[in-house]
């Protein structure tokens, strides 16, 4: 019987899904999990449901935070029989699982990056951070244009063609020449028969082949030159490398409003992630990256060294003048 895993906190319009129908089901932070969580509080080899005869399993794999099927803790590595839906927390993400027969996803590997790139983009864009991938020509006669992909399933095209998505006025450009788009974590690339051609790093494109593009190889579409950044991209990396996050003793998680199954006891202590309607507490903020900053609060002792022994080159440098010029 397939299962489906819908992720309840978060704040998006609708709470994204993935249906599963393997042996094994592994949840975590980690890149290879099979649902993927880019919460710090989530550890990244979580906890997993396996299938026992005719029934679906879910274990702790010795998470820091725990795994809770509503208000109960799992002991590590104790098996819980899964029901036909049931409310489970991660560290602090709430699942909703439900055992029931529907089609399964077609590509689940997919759809649970596309999941976690969703949750990262939510979190940025709620701390007003960027969110969209920007293609750039880095050098050449269109140095300094950008193109900003806004959509996951859009194509957009490069070329000196007036209706282009990124126009250029390089010669050696075809009208049409390039086509940039997204699939799940990857930006691709395909040439559209232009005349010059279109490398990738030292790759020639062959005509028509998408192509993935990675992040430190350089696009050439006749004399310019075009790079890529991606903060989403960046900001999950940092999350899967994160150490896990310990959730401070008494901290209120609260369920989602409405959601299925006994509901979880809620602490005494003030939530400090309010629940949405229909959703449970967000993903974590994103770790915005570190400025050095350097801080002179008043002299120290070495400024008055130095101060002190400037004064005495300036006096001896006096006292030679005035025997030279006075005596």
């Amino acid at each position: 019987m397939p299962l489906t895993v819908v992720v309840r906190s978060g704040d998006m319009s609708s709470p994204p899904s993935v249906t599963f129908d393997a042996p094994r089901i592994v949840i975590g932070r980690g890149d290879g999990c099979e649902v993927r969580l880019p919460d710090p509080s989530v550890s990244h080899r979580h906890a997993s449901i396996r299938v026992e005869g005719t029934n679906h399993v879910l274990y702790d794999e010795a998470s820091t935070n725990g795994t809770f099927v509503a208000a109960t803790r799992l002991e590590k590595g104790a098996p819980h029989v899964l029901g036909k839906n049931a409310l489970v927390r991660v560290g602090r993400v709430w699942l909703e699982l439900k055992v029931e027969q529907t089609v399964a996803t077609a590509n689940p590997a997919l759809a649970t990056k596309e999941i976690a790139l969703a949750l990262v983009s939510e979190a940025l864009a709620a701390q007003g951070d960027e969110v969209s991938a920007r293609v750039r020509i880095a050098s050449g006669p269109d140095a300094g244009r950008e193109l900003v992909i806004t959509s996951a399933t859009d194509r957009y095209v490069v070329g000196r063609s007036k209706g282009v998505d990124l126009p250029v006025e390089d010669d050696d450009a075809s009208r049409r020449h390039t086509e940039i788009f997204r699939r799940g974590d990857q930006l691709f690339v395909r040439d559209l028969g232009s005349k010059n051609g279109t490398r990738l790093g030292d790759q020639q494109l062959e005509p028509k082949a998408e192509i993935p593009w990675p992040a430190h190889q350089k696009l050439l579409i006749g004399a310019n030159e075009l790079e890529h950044e991606d903060p989403v991209l960046d900001a999950l990396a940092e999350l899967e490398k994160a150490a896990d996050e310990h959730i401070p003793k008494g901290e209120a998680i609260d369920p989602p409003i409405g959601s299925i199954g006994p509901k979880a006891k809620k602490s005494d202590a003030p939530s400090t992630r309010a629940a949405e309607p229909g959703r449970g507490a967000p993903i974590a903020e994103i770790p915005k990256a570190k400025t050095r900053t350097v801080k002179r609060a008043g002299w120290g002792a070495t400024d008055f060294v130095v101060a002190a022994l400037a004064l005495m080159v300036l006096a001896i440098s006096l006292l030679g003048l005035w025997w030279l010029f006075g005596s």
